[in-house]
């Protein structure tokens, strides 16, 4: 399999502290990665330099086969879908979910003077479709709960038939049954082999939908552990990661982590 993405001795530093610090991680073609870490660990800036939309101090990075600052950025990004609190803060409020969606077919997050075709629609209600958002296509986007906005955004993430998808924190504030119908969708997508490669960051192992197959833990911008799932998803690894004793169990497809009592 190629890597459709590789990041060799990365670092990206800002006032002299550094955000993400010698990293070096690829990631196959068919692969579901989870991102895990504290707050402030560099999950979200290897998100964005994984999507493009930040270029590293030092290192080097090949995203989808091309060098990031040897090629133009603007005919890499529709090949990559995105869905994160940054992408639903540029939505306007008052655009219908169909919209939402299909403006992602022309790069844009506002419905201006594009002319759609009815294979964009009828792509744009599949997607919906598949992620349970079918009854609310004419709803306006900022009448949505954080659940069926999650939704939406993954739906138009998707939109381009992107070869890389990253999600960044998609269950975040959901409630306990948002976050469960979530992983279950992400868990149908991450299983089927016509889906592109996907990375999603989150602190929560319980987020980890069934399909997912690599882990990256990360802390202080350093790498902590990499690889399969099965192999490097450990109480040792979870609890360097971050910084206190934890213990990791599987019970089937799923994950949970707890911390171990005060003596």
């Amino acid at each position: 399999m190629s890597d459709v993405l590789e990041l060799v001795d990365v670092s990206v530093v800002r006032d002299g502290h550094a955000l993400v610090d010698e990293v070096s991680w690829s990631v196959a073609e068919g692969e579901r990665w989870v991102v895990l870490g504290p707050n402030g660990a560099g999950k979200t800036t290897l998100l964005n330099i994984a999507s493009s939309y930040l270029f590293p101090t030092t290192g080097t990075v090949q995203i989808l086969g091309e060098k990031l600052g040897g090629v133009d950025v603007f005919e890499l990004r529709p090949r990559i879908g995105m869905a994160g609190i940054a992408m639903a803060e540029k939505m306007p409020r008052r655009q219908t979910v169909l919209e939402t969606v299909m403006t992602a077919a022309y790069g844009m997050t506002a419905h201006w003077r594009e002319d759609y075709d009815r294979s964009d629609e009828e792509r744009a209600r599949a997607l919906l479709d598949r992620l349970g958002m079918a009854e609310y296509t004419d709803r306006r986007f900022g009448t949505l709960s954080e659940g069926e906005r999650k939704r939406t955004l993954i739906a138009r993430a998707l939109m381009t038939d992107p070869e890389l998808l990253l999600l960044d924190e998609p269950a975040a504030g959901l409630d306990l049954g948002g976050r469960e119908d979530l992983v279950r969708r992400l868990g149908r997508l991450a299983r089927d082999p016509m889906a592109p490669s996907m990375i999603m960051v989150t602190h929560h192992v319980e987020e980890i939908a069934p399909g997912f197959t690599h882990v990256l833990m990360i802390r202080q911008g350093k790498v902590v552990a990499a690889g399969p799932v099965d192999t490097e998803l450990t109480s040792r690894n979870l609890s360097h990661c971050f910084g206190l004793p934890l213990v990791v169990e599987r019970n089937g497809d799923r994950w949970t982590a707890h911390g171990l009592p005060l003596q």
